[in-house]
């Protein structure tokens, strides 16, 4: 372990006073320390190669130059630490937060006692060709305290943070060394000001999220993009919220002008909608846009192209996030054979353009900042920008953050970041510069806070002087970027003023030729509509040959040689050698069914990347897909090692998030829509903790964005006394979300049904792409009543509704035909009333969405004589599926002249009883009402409701 290792940043004060120490008198420190002390430098860059102290002092040098040498140091090491906090950064001119450790008299210097030491005292590359040290600290302030705010110092890694103080010192991305275009900045600022004053000028009272203010992210995304074409990279995935996407839609990914304009105009399109499309489309700032560059060869072949995507995201401000990190991951890795999938980490990169108030606001920003170096998530490193307008909405900073600089949270993920003036062009382009090139040779991420200011309101119908009048007066009178690059182009000889007069002039008639040749009406070129195969989904093959799951059952129970499994575990998968012997007996319990089916998929040449909430094992304990050697703690996954395997499979423990997570999954399963893509939460209420990435993207991301997934959510849910916080899946907020066929919601019970629902969303991954919601059981997973057939997987398919086994001659006899979902079914099965109840048929819903009807009236038909239908289930009144399905319910009623009643608990706000006494007294209840065909008791005190013909 180094000594800066431990001591750096804000405790870098505390090796710098030891040192002091050891120079005024070596015993006065640890042994330990002094034999440090005898071969370092009080600031890290200062080793030479040989390792000694690069503020040794020449033979002869008196004790007081060695404490003027101490002074130095400390000086030099307090400008690359906070010299962020002196520097030039805001285009408005408001001082920054300075910092006394800065200044000579801090550390008892002079000018003249620091002249009088060598240069050679501080070793920097700035060194090279000065005289003196006050020289080489005036070309350090030149850098640390200028447009630039470099603030690296929390990284823990001593070679990290010697990069970068290189980066910055040596000037090798800068000019001279590395010389910027300026004649192309000012030709893409003037593309950039045009569009933005067209629009004023055109739609005055649209809105549009202005860039102006941060208009240098357009060159920077443009440079990061060029440097990435010739490196390797074949594809960015890029995120960012409403201010400037327009101007990065035109100006980056070079979406031609009039789909923009024409959206302003807002004319009637002319579409052929069909209801299963589930096309709305969205508002211009929320688009996406897709640019295929073209960077050697003709483009015939893939690694021809270097692909752009600017995901589409809604004003829920920074979700995109996550979901730009997995469409990443998905571009990078390759699922096509069987065993772990394999990544590259060069293949793509993801590049996120954040809020200043947003950015430490919004929580969803630290979650997916913690994905960055977790296996199965890291994506090789990110570049995050953030556009600092020095405001949020109407909000100023100091009311909307905690942290002097909206960066900071980043520092506890040790991300370097560069504070850079907006109105510094060649300070942006090589803040872009450093920041690839950390990536490439690091892999982590980096930030660079683009501090500007906005031009206008929140949007254009804004008044900001209302909240702001002294920050909008300096606004006003502040010259654009453009003006600024143009004068100094003009000033250096680079273009004449006509020239840079021009350059914005041809942009604002090109724009106005568009405008002017619009036509009223337009059909829509963005519409990247998958049309599903007409009942795909029904139609799917999911039987799987009883002989090939028997030789995946033996395969799947093969232990690697000299394998100490666990004694528990290997006890209850020896129960499975022999549970496929009797085609027709009920031996397949949810574990085995569950394994049985994955292997089935992966045989099919299907991907599939599993990730939940301690998903390895299973909250409940009956997965174990994962096995740990008990000796050497080697890990082993069945699933990768089958030899009938033909593609890839993954299953990784998540982070304990969920917002997040789903959004990862869902880019993932957006940039794969060949893999079988899972979640699976450690309860089925902890999908609460993603509501934004469910309404946002998960059920409405088709309608809005005419984006296709299949994500599978597996969210335990069953009432079992647990309490509140652990019995709902929130089935009626997926429910009520449900329209245009959208998503796919089904409550299994039986490992059989799950089998095949899960082998048919792998069969449509391609041919009808839905989301697929599954309310997974908790007590049943080891009920015996849950347990299949092999004849059972290896035939038939997934049924929507399971009617009652009664045969015709007993459901003549049938008055009460009971309907209900899930794991109360099963309690019914259990009920010592069931056998003694011939008048009461149970039928199953196991599809809720899209809504079984004619296999729910076909079931209904069956029982003619009967006198009543009730929906039964265990959740409130208020939840489960009675809203969403009641309507469908009546209109069976009626059609049979019946009335439709209702059992389920009483309309509540919270899911269910905080004790498993109480839950038992209602459950019995309930389970006793469904089967009673009399007069309803009252029930005042209890926690169940009956309701009549309802």
């Amino acid at each position: 372990m180094k000594m800066e290792d431990i001591f750096h940043g804000p405790n870098s004060a505390v090796i710098v006073d030891l040192y002091d120490r050891y120079t005024s008198d070596p015993s006065a420190v640890e042994p330990e320390v002094r034999a440090f002390f005898e071969a370092w430098s009080p600031y890290e860059n200062g080793a030479t190669e040989n390792g000694r102290a690069a503020t040794d002092l020449s033979a002869g040098q008196t004790p007081q130059d060695s404490k003027g040498a101490v002074a130095v140091a400390n000086l030099v090491q307090a400008i690359r630490l906070n010299g962020h906090l002196a520097s030039k950064i805001d285009p408005l001119g408001n001082p920054p937060a300075g910092d006394k450790l800065l200044s000579l008299e801090f550390h008892g210097l002079t000018r003249e006692q620091v002249a009088s030491l060598p240069a050679s005292i501080v070793k920097s590359p700035v060194a090279a060709g000065c005289s003196n040290a006050a020289e080489v600290i005036e070309k350090l302030r030149r850098i640390y305290c200028s447009f630039s705010g470099y603030d690296f110092q929390h990284i823990y890694y001593s070679e990290e943070r010697l990069w970068m103080m290189n980066a910055a010192e040596s000037g090798m991305f800068r000019p001279p060394v590395s010389p910027v275009n300026t004649r192309s900045v000012l030709e893409q600022l003037s593309a950039v000001e045009a569009l933005e004053r067209f629009l004023h000028k055109v739609f005055p009272s649209k809105f549009r999220f202005s860039i102006e203010g941060v208009d240098m992210l357009v060159p920077m995304l443009n440079e990061f993009t060029f440097l990435a074409s010739g490196s390797g990279v074949y594809h960015i995935t890029l995120g960012m919220a409403h201010r400037g996407r327009l101007n990065v839609m035109h100006n980056v990914m070079d979406k031609p002008y009039e789909q923009s304009l024409i959206k302003f105009k807002d004319p009637v399109y002319e579409r052929d909608f069909r209801d299963d499309m589930g096309w709305t489309g969205d508002v211009k700032y929320h688009e996406g846009a897709i640019k295929p560059l073209q960077i050697n060869g003709n483009g015939s072949e893939p690694e021809d192209v270097l692909e752009i995507v600017l995901a589409p995201n809604p004003s829920h401000l920074e979700s995109v996030n996550p979901v730009i990190q997995g469409m990443a991951r998905g571009a990078g890795t390759d699922s096509s054979s069987a065993g772990a999938p394999g990544f590259d980490p060069m293949y793509s990169i993801p590049v996120l353009v954040h809020g200043d108030a947003a950015f430490p606001g919004q929580g969803i920003n630290a979650e997916t900042l913690n994905m960055s170096l977790i296996p199965g998530y890291g994506t090789g490193g990110t570049l995050h920008i953030i556009t600092n307008n020095q405001v949020g909405y109407t909000t100023l900073p100091a009311d909307g953050r905690s942290t002097l600089y909206s960066s900071d949270p980043v520092k506890g993920f040790e991300v370097p970041v560069i504070h850079v003036n907006a109105d510094e062009p060649e300070t942006c382009i090589e803040a872009v510069r450093i920041a690839f090139a950390y990536m490439r040779k690091f892999r982590k991420d980096f930030l660079i806070d683009l501090v500007g200011y906005r031009r206008h309101g929140h949007n254009e119908g804004d008044e900001p002087s209302f909240t702001q009048p002294l920050l909008y007066k300096k606004v006003r009178s502040h010259p654009t970027v453009r003006e600024k690059l143009a004068a100094r182009c003009v000033a250096a000889g680079v273009a004449e003023e006509s020239e840079t007069q021009e350059m914005f002039d041809s942009r604002m008639e090109h724009l106005t030729k568009i405008y002017e040749s619009l036509p009223d009406t337009m059909e829509d070129s963005e519409m990247r509509i998958v049309v599903p195969e007409k009942r795909a989904a029904a139609n799917a093959e999911t039987a799987f040959p009883a002989a090939k799951l028997r030789e995946i059952n033996d395969a799947l129970l093969t232990l690697p040689e000299g394998f100490s499994m666990n004694s528990k575990i290997m006890k209850s998968r020896e129960k499975r050698r022999d549970a496929l012997k009797n085609p027709k007996a009920p031996s397949i319990d949810w574990a085995m069914g569950e394994e049985l089916c994955y292997a089935s998929v992966l045989a099919d040449g299907v991907p599939i990347r599993f990730t939940g909430q301690d998903c390895q094992r299973g909250t409940f304990s009956h997965r174990h897909a994962v096995w740990h050697d008990e000796v050497s703690g080697r890990q082993y996954v069945p699933l990768q090692e089958i030899p009938q395997a033909k593609a890839g499979f993954e299953i990784i423990n998540s982070p304990l998030t969920e917002n997040a997570c789903i959004g990862f999954e869902y880019g993932y399963s957006i940039q794969k829509p060949e893999t079988l893509v899972i979640w699976e939460a450690q309860y089925g209420d902890f999908i609460n903790g993603a509501q934004p990435l469910i309404d946002e993207y998960l059920v409405s991301g088709r309608s809005k964005w005419g984006q296709h997934q299949s994500l599978v959510l597996l969210l335990p849910h069953a009432y079992e006394g647990q309490g509140p916080d652990h019995s709902s899946g929130r089935l009626e907020r997926f429910l009520s979300m449900a329209a245009e066929k959208n998503i796919r919601v089904v409550n299994c019970t039986s490992s059989a049904q799950f089998f095949h629902v899960m082998r048919r969303q792998a069969a449509v991954l391609k041919t009808d792409p839905l989301p697929l919601v599954i309310m997974t059981p908790k007590g049943l997973l080891r009920n015996p009543l849950v347990s299949s057939s092999l004849n059972q997987l290896s035939s038939g398919s997934f049924m929507p509704v399971i009617d009652d086994p009664v045969k015709a001659a007993g459901a003549k006899k049938v008055e009460k035909v009971i309907l209900c979902s899930g794991k109360v079914a099963i309690d019914l099965e259990m009920s010592d009333l069931r056998k003694s109840s011939p008048k009461v048929a149970v039928i199953r819903v196991e599809q809720l969405y899209y809504p079984p009807l004619e296999e729910m009236e076909a079931a209904v038909g069956r029982y003619t004589g009967a006198k009543e239908i009730v929906w039964l289930q265990e959740e409130p009144v208020n939840m489960g599926a009675w809203d969403f399905i009641n309507p469908m319910l009546r209109r069976i009623a009626r059609s049979r002249g019946l009335p439709l009643n209702l059992i389920a608990r009483k309309r509540n706000s919270s899911p269910s009883e905080g004790s498993l006494s109480m839950h038992k007294v209602n459950q019995a209840i309930l389970v006793e009402q469904a089967f009673s065909t009399g007069d309803v008791p009252n029930l005042e005190k209890s926690g169940v409701l009956v309701e009549r013909d309802v």
